[in-house]
C-alpha cells in the first residue's frame, strides 16, 4: 500500500476532501479544474508519477494536461497520445474501469509510457478513468517506484468521488457549451426579413432564402420547386448552385416532378405540413418516401409548402445526399423562409410591370453608351444580345456580315442556349429578290412562321436545322450599301409588334457603328491564328505519340486555319503502292469523301500532280480527273489544295495534305504560306512518330527472339553436357556394350543439337510458327524435369492437380518454354520449404487453363506495369530486366501462339501465373480476354 506523504487523521483527509470537491462544484473552467485536481493528488497523495490526460472522442487519442514525474522532459505530460487497438489506455477509456499494472516498465501495451517508466524508474501503477453517465472524459495515471504498489481502499473511495466530481464538472462544461452551441433560427430570420426589404424583384429575394437557407442548415443542396398549377407538376426554379428564372417564365431547369408520382408528398404540402425525411424517420409512406427520393437524388429531406391564400405555390426543400436528423431548429428555419417566400411572390408580377416600361427606355440607350464606352466590342454585342433577348423573350441573336465579293453571309457573332447547336459560319447567298427586299427595306422585316413564309427562302434548311421557326431581320446600315444584317430569331411561330420590330431596328443601327471594328479584330484574329498553327508542329511533337492522334489534331488544325470545310490526308509508307485516305467528319455529303477506299498512287492524277509540284497545287474541281473524284465526290467542293508531305530531299514523300472548299473560295498568299508551313511541319511530325514505332516494335521483337534463342541453347546445353558426361562413364572399348551405349548417346547429341539448326535456319530474326501438338502430361513433366533441381535446391513442395490429359496444340516449342519460365519464376521466388501447385482446368472445346500458384515475394508494381504495359521508355521500369522482362516476354509470345499470359494476386495473398493454351485439333483465333477462376 503507497503511505501518505504526512501521517495524517482521517477527519484532515475528509476536510480536504470536501474542500477540493467544493470547488470542483464551482468552477466553470475546464484549465482550473484539472490544475487543481493534480495539486490536489500532488499533495495528498505520495506517488512519483501523477498524469491527468483529457479524452477527445473524434480523434480518438489523450490530450496531456500536465502532471508529474520524476525524471525526463516535463513537456512529455502535455504530448497527444493516440490510443489504438490493445492500449491499455485504450481498455481504460473503453471499458471505463480502473486497471493495475505491477510493472509499467515491462507492460508491452503502455506505447510511450512505457519507455518514460524505463526512464523514472516507475513500477507499479493505477490507470483511474474519469466518467460521467458511461461518457469517459479521460483518465488519471498515477505511478509508483515500488513494484505492484496500488492504493488503498480510502484512497480508493477518495480517487473515486475526486474523478467522479471531476467528471460531472466537465459533462456540465461540455453541456453548456453544447447549449450556447446551438441552432438559433430567429436570428437569422430576421436579418434575412431585413435583407428582402432592401432587394427588387423576387429573383434575387428568393436567391437571398436560398443562399440564407444553405448557410443555415448547411445540407447538400437547397432548392425551390414552383408549382405549375396547369399541368400539375414541380420544377426546379431556383437552387444554391444556380441563378433563377423569371416569375412567369415556366422554364424547366430539370426535368418536373408530376403531382401523380407523389400524391401524398403533394398532400402534405396542400395541408400546410413541413415534410421530414431522415435517418430511419419520414413524414410519409415508405412508398411515397422512395418514389420522391429517386425523383430528387437525395436520401434526406426537408421540404416546406410556399402557400399564399391557400394556394400552393411551391416548396423550399433542403436535400442531403447522406441520411440526416432535422432538428427543431431546421425545421423552425425552412418554415419561416418558405413562409417569407409566399408573402413576397405576389409582388414580383406588379414589379415585373413597373421593370418592362424601364427597360424598353433603357434599351437602346443602354446600348449606345456601350458602344461608346466598351473598349471590348465582343462585350457590347454579348450586352446587346442578352438585353434584346431578355425584352423580347427570343433564343437567338445573330450578327451577319456581308461578303460583297461572294453574296454570303457570315456568322460572325450568335448568341444562342448552351443545350442548342450554333448556325453554320456561312449561309449562301440570298436570291435576288429577297437580297434586294434586305436591301432597300427602310424597317426591320419579320417573319411569324418561317415553314409558309416564302422570304429567305435559301436560309430555311439551315434555319429550321437551328430551331429558328419565326424570326427579324434587319439591316444594319438603312439607306446605305449592304454590310451586315441582326436577326432575332424564336423557337416557335409568333408575331412580331410594331413596338418589337422598332426596337430591333433600332439595336441594329446602332451596332452597325461597331462592324468596322469588327472587320479591324477579324484581321487580328487571323495573325494569331498563324502565329498558332506555326507552333502546332513543336506542341504536337511534345505530346502527341499516336500516328492516329496526329492526323487526326492536324486535320482538325489545318482546317480551322484555313477557315474550310474539309481537310484531307493520304498516307503511305514509303514502298507502297497504295495509299489510305484520312479525314475528320465533313459538315455535309457536300464536302464527302470515300474514305473506304485505296488511292493507287502511281495512278492516282491528284496524288501525281502533287508529287510533281515543288510547293502547293491549286485547282479547281473541274480540272480534277475522273478517277480522283471517284474518292472525292462531294457536290459541294469547288477548290482544292493540295501538297506533298516530304522532309528532305533524300527522303521519300510520305503523303498528299488536301483542303477543299467551295467554288467562289479564292486563296490568298497567307492562305498558301500557311498551309505550306504546316504541311512541312506535319511530315516531321509524321516520320518521327513512324520511326519511333518502327525501332520500339523491333526492339521488343529482338528482345523476345533473345530470351526464346536463349532458353533453347540452355536446352542444347544441358543435353550435350548429359551425353559429354555418358560418354566419361562409357568405361573402355573392350566391354560388350561399348559402341552400342556410344551410338546412343550420338543419336542423342544429334537429337539435341537438331532444334537449333531449325531456329538458326528459320528464326534467325523473326519468329516463326511451328504447329504441332503434345500432351498435356508430356509438357507438364518435361517442365518439371527442367526445374527439378532447384524444387530440391529450396526443399519445395509441389504438387500437379490434374484430372485428365488432353493435347496441347500450337507451336509447342515456345508454349514449352513459356510455361518453363514461369515455373521457374515461380520457384525462385519460393522460400525455402514453400509450395508451388499446378492447377489444370479445361475452359472449352478450344481452350485450356494452366495456373500456377506460389507465396513468394512480388513487388507490387510489377503486377500494374504487366497489366498497363510501360507509359515512360525513358524512365526505368520493373520490365527492364528479369524476372520483369522475362515475363513481359512470355505475355507477348502467348499472345503470339494463341494463347494468354495473366499474372495477378488472388485474395489469399498468393501469386497466380495463368496460362490459356489452345487444345490441339481446333481452330485458334486470336486470343481475347477470358474472366480468372
Amino acid at each position: 500500500m503507497v503511505q501518505p506523504k504526512e501521517p495524517q487523521s482521517y477527519d484532515k483527509q475528509l476536510v480536504a476532501l470536501g474542500r477540493i470537491l467544493q470547488t470542483l462544484r464551482e468552477e466553470e473552467n475546464s484549465d482550473v479544474l484539472i490544475d487543481t485536481v493534480l495539486n490536489y493528488l500532488k499533495t495528498e497523495f505520495d506517488y512519483s508519477l501523477v498524469w491527468v490526460g483529457l479524452y477527445d472522442r473524434l480523434e480518438h487519442r489523450l490530450f496531456g494536461k500536465g502532471g508529474i514525474i520524476p525524471a525526463g522532459d516535463q513537456s512529455f505530460l502535455k504530448q497527444r497520445f493516440s490510443l489504438q487497438p490493445g492500449d491499455i489506455l485504450e481498455q481504460v477509456v473503453i471499458q471505463q474501469r480502473a486497471l493495475a499494472v505491477p510493472d509499467l516498465r515491462e507492460e508491452v501495451r503502455s506505447g510511450d509510457w512505457r519507455k518514460a517508466a524505463k526512464k523514472s524508474g516507475i513500477q507499479g501503477t493505477v490507470i483511474f478513468p474519469i466518467r460521467y453517465r458511461d461518457l469517459c472524459y479521460g483518465v488519471a495515471l498515477l505511478g509508483s517506484t515500488e513494484w505492484g504498489m496500488s492504493p488503498r481502499a480510502d484512497e480508493k473511495a477518495r480517487l473515486s468521488m475526486l474523478l467522479g466530481e471531476l467528471a460531472a464538472a466537465l459533462f456540465k462544461i461540455e453541456t453548456e457549451w453544447q447549449r450556447q452551441q446551438a441552432k438559433r433560427p430567429d436570428v437569422p430570420l430576421l436579418q434575412l426579413l431585413t435583407q428582402m426589404r432592401s432587394l427588387s424583384g423576387l429573383g434575387p429575394r428568393l436567391e437571398a432564402v436560398v443562399e440564407e437557407t444553405h448557410a443555415f442548415i448547411q445540407p447538400a443542396r437547397t432548392n425551390i420547386y414552383w408549382y405549375e398549377r396547369e399541368r400539375r407538376y414541380f420544377w426546379r426554379r431556383l437552387g444554391n448552385r444556380q441563378r433563377t428564372v423569371g416569375f412567369k417564365e415556366a422554364n424547366q431547369l430539370t426535368s418536373g416532378i408530376t403531382v401523380q408520382e407523389i400524391n401524398g408528398f403533394y398532400q402534405a404540402l396542400m395541408g400546410d405540413q413541413i415534410v421530414a425525411i431522415g435517418e430511419a424517420h419520414s413524414s410519409l409512406k415508405a412508398d411515397a418516401t422512395s418514389r420522391l427520393m429517386q425523383q430528387i437524388k437525395a436520401r434526406s429531406l426537408l421540404a416546406a409548402p410556399i402557400l399564399y391564400q391557400n394556394e400552393l405555390l411551391g416548396f423550399l426543400a433542403v436535400e442531403g445526399t447522406e441520411p440526416r436528423i432535422w432538428t427543431d431548429g431546421d425545421k423552425s428555419f425552412v418554415r419561416g423562409a418558405a413562409q417569407m417566400i409566399a408573402l413576397t411572390a405576389p409582388l414580383d408580377e406588379m414589379e415585373s410591370a413597373i421593370a418592362q416600361i424601364q427597360l424598353d427606355r433603357e434599351l437602346t440607350a443602354g446600348i449606345a453608351r456601350s458602344i461608346y464606352s466598351e473598349e471590348d466590342w465582343k462585350n457590347t454585342l454579348k450586352h446587346a444580345a442578352d438585353t434584346l433577348c431578355k425584352r423580347l423573350k427570343v433564343e437567338r441573336f445573330l450578327v451577319l456580315l456581308y461578303e460583297k465579293d461572294l453574296k454570303e453571309f457570315e456568322v460572325s457573332y450568335q448568341n444562342h442556349p448552351s443545350n442548342r447547336r450554333p448556325l453554320a459560319p456561312l449561309l449562301e447567298a440570298l436570291s435576288d429578290t429577297d437580297l434586294k427586299m434586305v436591301q432597300k427595306s427602310t424597317e426591320a422585316i419579320s417573319i411569324e412562321n418561317l415553314d409558309t413564309d416564302i422570304k429567305l427562302v435559301t436560309w430555311r434548311d439551315r434555319l429550321l436545322e437551328a430551331g429558328v421557326r419565326s424570326l427579324v431581320l434587319c439591316n444594319t446600315s438603312i439607306g446605305q450599301p449592304l454590310e451586315g444584317l441582326i436577326v432575332i430569331g424564336h423557337e416557335s411561330p409568333r408575331g412580331w409588334n410594331r413596338v418589337e420590330r422598332e426596337l430591333v431596328q433600332v439595336v441594329s443601327q446602332q451596332i452597325g457603328f461597331i462592324l468596322h471594328q469588327w472587320q479591324l479584330q477579324r484581321q487580328t484574329e487571323q495573325l494569331q491564328t498563324l502565329s498558332q498553327s506555326m507552333q502546332w508542329g513543336l506542341t504536337a511533337m511534345q505530346e502527341v505519340h499516336d500516328p492516329k492522334l496526329l492526323e487526326q489534331s492536324a486535320l482538325q488544325q489545318v482546317a480551322k486555319v484555313m477557315q474550310v470545310p474539309l481537310a484531307l490526308l493520304i498516307g503511305w509508307i514509303p514502298g507502297q503502292t497504295d495509299a489510305k485516305l484520312i479525314s475528320l467528319p465533313p459538315p455535309s455529303d457536300r464536302f464527302a469523301a470515300n474514305l473506304d477506299t485505296t488511292i493507287p498512287i502511281h495512278t492516282d492524277f491528284l496524288v501525281q500532280w502533287a508529287l510533281e509540284q515543288d510547293g502547293v497545287l491549286s485547282l479547281s474541281v473541274a480540272d480534277l480527273p475522273v478517277n480522283s473524284r471517284q474518292w472525292l465526290y462531294g457536290t459541294g467542293i469547288g477548290q482544292i489544295l493540295a501538297i506533298a508531305l516530304r522532309t528532305s530531299p533524300e527522303h521519300q514523300p510520305t503523303g498528299i495534305l488536301i483542303v477543299v472548299d467551295e467554288a467562289e473560295r479564292r486563296w490568298a498568299e497567307r492562305h498558301l504560306s500557311t498551309f505550306s508551313i504546316f504541311a512541312n511541319q506535319l511530315a516531321w511530325t509524321r516520320r518521327y512518330l513512324s520511326l519511333t514505332k518502327q525501332l520500339t516494335t523491333q526492339r521488343l521483337e529482338l528482345e523476345r527472339l533473345n530470351w526464346y534463342k536463349h532458353r533453347r541453347l540452355e536446352d542444347v546445353q544441358r543435353s550435350v553436357q548429359l551425353g559429354l558426361r555418358r560418354l566419361d562413364e562409357l568405361g573402355t572399348p573392350k566391354e560388350p556394350l561399348f559402341a552400342t551405349r556410344q551410338q546412343q548417346i550420338l543419336r542423342q547429341l544429334k537429337d539435341a543439337i537438331a532444334p537449333v539448326n531449325e531456329t538458326i535456319a528459320a528464326e534467325q530474326w523473326h519468329f516463326q510458327t511451328q504447329n504441332a501438338s503434345i500432351t498435356l502430361i508430356t509438357l507438364l513433366k518435361r517442365t518439371l524435369e527442367r526445374v527439378d533441381g532447384l524444387i530440391k535446391e529450396r526443399q519445395l513442395w509441389s504438387q500437379v492437380h490434374d484430372e485428365t490429359n488432353i493435347n496441347i496444340g500450337g507451336d509447342v516449342l515456345k508454349i514449352e518454354l513459356i510455361v518453363y519460365e514461369v515455373l521457374l519464376d515461380a520457384c525462385q521466388r519460393s522460400s525455402t520449404g514453400g509450395r508451388i501447385d499446378l492447377w489444370c482446368r479445361q475452359i472449352d472445346a478450344r481452350w485450356f487453363e494452366l495456373s500456377i500458384t506460389d507465396s513468394g515475394p512480388v513487388e507490387s508494381h510489377l503486377f500494374t506495369e504487366l497489366e498497363t504495359g510501360r507509359t515512360d521508355w525513358l524512365a526505368p521500369s520493373i520490365l527492364d530486366h528479369p524476372p520483369g522482362l522475362h515475363l513481359l516476354i512470355c505475355q507477348a509470345l502467348m499472345k503470339q501462339v494463341g494463347g494468354e499470359f495473366n499474372f495477378y494476386k488472388l485474395e489469399d495473398g498468393r501469386n497466380t501465373s495463368r496460362l490459356i493454351l489452345p487444345i490441339a485439333g481446333t481452330a485458334n483465333p486470336k486470343s481475347k480476354s477470358r474472366g480468372k477462376p
